[in-house]
């Protein structure tokens, strides 16, 4: 609430312009992620196994 304040504050005073845009490109972004992703998602296995990948290259452990 205070940030918005502000804003509108500074558009009053003509420091700055808000524009409402007709289209959310955050949304975009997720949908498009999401549309990717349910083709062919990762099993529980494929996660694991990527994050003990990961986990042994920075901590240098390897298990085996």
């Amino acid at each position: 609430p205070k940030a918005a304040k502000l804003l509108q504050d500074l558009a009053d005073l003509n420091l700055i312009s808000i524009q409402q845009t007709s289209e959310d490109n955050f949304l975009k972004v997720i949908n498009k992620l999401r549309s990717k992703a349910s083709g062919n998602p990762p099993s529980l296995d494929d996660i694991t196994k990527e994050v003990e990948t990961v986990r042994a290259k920075r901590y240098g452990h390897n298990k085996g």
